[in-house]
């Protein structure tokens, strides 16, 4: 039976703990799990009121961090669909009216405040909307372009046109751009395909920015490892391989020592002190590469008991995987979720967030403990982490058939977490 063995003491709030050594991160992040908010699919008003309405909820659920997808005004020229993409945007100091108006969002972000959690922006550096007024406001450098002229955009996004980071002018009005926004109160930034972004420009906006605002989060949809030093750059990055990883092995692809030999990549190739955001799905694997339960079936609980509890691992929650959602959002057009109510799904994903934040051997960064690989039969990932007393240990069966260890009977794909 799948189950989560709390042990029987007071928890206190990890977040809030106050610790001895320098924090290279807010210290609000240690502990700290994501949810991203599908604004577009959050109802069927699809509005900022609509997602507000929902923040009781989502205290409840136990997240910590809501990361709303871009919600500034989308392009007109070539857009996808009959709403557009979130992420060819036309205005980076304003909101979709699709969503409502500024005082909507910004009524979003005090509710958000007012429930403990903390609210930050889907940022999209890499390109703007094909009719951003700065395609004909700014010299042409501030773009791409070919011999032509003509400016240029990545693979099949023709709805953008990638700006020009050799030209300092881009760098300041993103600067100037994304102060707009911590003005507001915003606590971080998740930064779309920020691999195509020059680091000296991340090191640069975001020196700048935590000198001012030393609370800030950033978050790069990136696994390049020139970004994932907390000292220099982003906060956390992308778990890409460990993803693709989890999913190999949900389909028998992969196994346990293919996950140790990335635990110990990942640690030889990230500082100590690196967040990695951990994931069974998110918007683009959503919809595009299917629902977690197409992805690994019968495996999805176990792999993302693995997110909330590998070293380093801040773990990410997608719209709609609390309830257990079992289909594909639409991209580009209206396609709601119309009934969230709890159900055991629900009760699952609680367990997991008061368990990351009851442990202090589970926080991401150099603050969390240790991976200590315990003994187990094949096709068991065993492995415990401890810090200061504090000890989670966990069996993951990583296989299709049933097994014993430690005493514990592990259904196929099944799992035990023991904290003393």
């Amino acid at each position: 039976m799948k189950k989560i063995l709390i042990a029987a003491v007071a928890a206190l709030a990890f977040l809030g703990c106050a610790r001895e050594e320098r924090s290279v991160h807010a210290p609000w992040t240690y502990g700290s799990v994501v949810y991203e908010v599908n604004v577009r699919q959050y109802s069927p008003e699809h509005s900022f009121k609509g997602v507000e309405a929902q923040v009781p909820r989502l205290k409840d659920l136990g997240v910590d961090v809501l990361w709303l997808m871009p919600i500034y005004p989308i392009g007109v020229e070539e857009r996808k669909g009959t709403l557009g993409s979130y992420y060819a945007v036309k205005d980076y100091c304003d909101v979709n009216p699709e969503f409502g108006t500024m005082q909507d969002f910004e009524d979003l972000l005090a509710a958000t405040h007012a429930a403990g959690m903390r609210l930050i922006l889907d940022w999209v550096p890499n390109h703007s909307a094909a009719d951003h007024p700065w395609l004909t406001e700014k010299p042409a450098d501030f773009y791409e372009r070919d011999s032509l002229g003509n400016a240029l955009y990545t693979a099949d996004w023709n709805d953008t046109r990638n700006l020009n980071y050799a030209n300092r002018a881009v760098w300041e009005a993103q600067d100037q751009a994304l102060r707009f926004w911590l003005e507001k109160g915003v606590d971080g930034f998740r930064c779309d395909v920020a691999s195509r972004v020059p680091n000296d420009y991340w090191e640069w906006v975001i020196g700048g920015i935590r000198r001012d605002y030393p609370e800030v989060y950033w978050l790069a949809e990136s696994e390049n490892y020139d970004q994932a030093d907390p000292e220099t750059t982003f906060d956390a990055t992308y778990a890409w391989e460990l993803h693709h990883l989890l999913n190999g092995i949900a389909q028998g692809k992969k196994g346990v020592q293919d996950l140790k030999d990335y635990i110990a990549r990942d640690a030889e190739n990230t500082p100590p002190t690196a967040f990695r955001l951990s994931f069974t799905s998110n918007h683009d694997e959503n919809s595009w590469s299917g629902t977690e339960f197409e992805r690994m079936g019968d495996a999805a609980s176990v792999m993302a008991v693995l997110c909330f509890t590998l070293p380093k691992s801040q773990p990410l929650i997608y719209t709609g995987q609390e309830i257990g959602l079992d289909r594909r959002l639409q991209f580009f057009e209206s396609d709601p979720v119309t009934d969230w109510s709890a159900n055991g799904y629900t009760a699952f994903f609680q367990s997991l967030t008061a368990l990351k934040h009851a442990h202090p051997a589970l926080a991401a960064g150099e603050k969390g403990g240790p991976v200590e690989y315990l003994d187990a039969p094949e096709g068991v990932f065993a492995f415990s982490r401890a810090v200061k007393g504090d000890r989670v240990t966990v069996y993951a069966n990583l296989s299709d058939g049933p097994v014993s260890v430690a005493g514990y009977e592990l259904a196929p794909w099944g799992y035990e977490i023991v904290t003393e």
